[in-house]
């Protein structure tokens, strides 16, 4: 059995064209499970849903590969690897939670309806991400083509291959999908095998994983004697992690103005196939902890960055950052050079702050943070402004 996922692949594109449904398609599960994504019918924080590819040896063509230990024909199939999905949402209010997503993806599927014209706002605003992000492994899913004509989805196809040119998309394969009727879902988990490997993995290098998730998994009213401790969700980007270690998470809690480390020790893991006993990279992991849960509750760790003991990056409230901005975007026809005193929104690994400019030297920027992150030189940060109503990307950068 494959008890846990080899390689995180996140969605990304304009809001409204499928990445939801996509991920259902794939996977079974249906990612927007809190009350208000229900309610509003659009994805609000990451979602998370694993799948087992399969393949038939019985079988030929893009026939061959399914999320099923049998094939449509009936035949048995070979599992190749467990795959997690991190699906981001697409709504403009919403790109720092996006950003954040990239932190944890090893790859990436680009949503993108064939019943609109390209690009959309969200869907130039998440390809610039990619970009800065540095993430090479891409799929294109070139969804809804059960909407139009054949004629349209190859004008639109035209406008993608457009589009990505010059991009880290430009030699993705697209996949013309309909993700409402499992149309072509073969086709795209072939073409996910294929440009998506799973990344070697070093269990020798040290333990980190970056915290998406936390919360108190104890019922109200649960008596004393019988409460969990606090539980923290995230993925390991290296090494691994056993049940009985000692962790420490940063940059941890605010105690008169300071920040600090949080200690503790691993008392359980879990996937979403159940109860393992040594993590390593892949997937989403629920860490057990014997915190007290009160400091883990409504995602109150979310950002930290979690390691053994005396193994944490350095602790900060003040980031000097070499910062490359865009020339401009969709929303914005010219971004202007960042100013002393402006306040901006830093995102950092699965961390996200904000920052006011105390000094700007040419390309070097430093930020005086509101809260603590854990940074070391040369890390990659994503830098936006407040562009009338909300907070748009405008560049990015590395700690200096």
């Amino acid at each position: 059995m494959l008890e846990q996922a080899e390689v995180n692949i996140g969605t990304a594109g304009h809001v409204d064209h499928g990445k939801t449904s996509l991920v259902k398609a794939l996977t079974g599960t249906w990612t927007d499970r809190h009350s208000e994504e229900i309610k509003r019918g659009i994805t609000i924080r990451l979602g998370y849903a694993d799948a087992v590819f399969y393949e038939c040896g019985s079988c030929s063509g893009f026939g061959r590969f399914s999320n099923a230990p049998r094939c449509a024909q009936g035949h048995e199939c070979k599992p190749l690897r467990r795959v997690s999905f991190v699906d981001c949402p697409g709504h403009e209010a919403l790109m720092a939670v996006m950003i954040t997503g990239t932190a944890i993806m090893d790859g990436c599927i680009l949503v993108i309806a064939a019943n609109e014209s390209v690009p959309q706002p969200q869907t130039q605003e998440h390809l610039n991400i990619l970009n800065m992000s540095g993430i090479r492994n891409i799929v294109i899913a070139q969804n809804k083509v059960d909407l139009v004509s054949k004629e349209e989805a190859l004008k639109n196809r035209q406008q993608i291959e457009e589009f990505v040119r010059g991009s880290v998309a430009e030699n993705a394969p697209i996949i013309p999908v309909a993700a409402h009727y499992n149309v072509n879902i073969d086709a795209l988990i072939a073409a996910i095998q294929e440009s998506i490997p799973t990344p070697k993995r070093d269990a020798k290098k040290k333990f980190t994983l970056l915290s998406a998730r936390s919360f108190d998994i104890n019922k109200p009213g649960t008596g004393i004697e019988k409460l969990r401790g606090g539980v923290i969700g995230g993925s390991v980007t290296s090494g691994e992690v056993s049940v009985g270690d000692e962790i420490e998470i940063g940059p941890g809690i605010e105690v008169k103005g300071e920040f600090k480390p949080l200690r503790t020790k691993v008392t359980s893991l879990s996937t979403s196939t159940g109860i393992i006993s040594t993590a390593k990279p892949g997937g989403l992991i629920g860490i057990g902890t014997s915190l007290d849960p009160s400091l883990t509750k409504s995602d109150s760790l979310v950002g930290s960055v979690v390691t053994k003991s005396g193994e944490l990056p350095p602790v900060t409230r003040k980031l000097t950052i070499d910062a490359e901005l865009f020339s401009k975007t969709i929303a914005v026809p010219v971004i202007e050079k960042i100013k002393p005193n402006e306040p901006i929104v830093v995102n950092i690994r699965t961390a996200m702050t904000v920052g006011i400019a105390s000094e700007v030297r040419s390309r070097l920027v430093t930020l005086n943070l509101k809260k603590a992150v854990c940074a070391e030189k040369g890390e990659r940060v994503a830098l936006s402004r407040k562009i009338g109503s909300r907070w748009a990307l405008i560049g990015h950068g590395t700690v200096q």
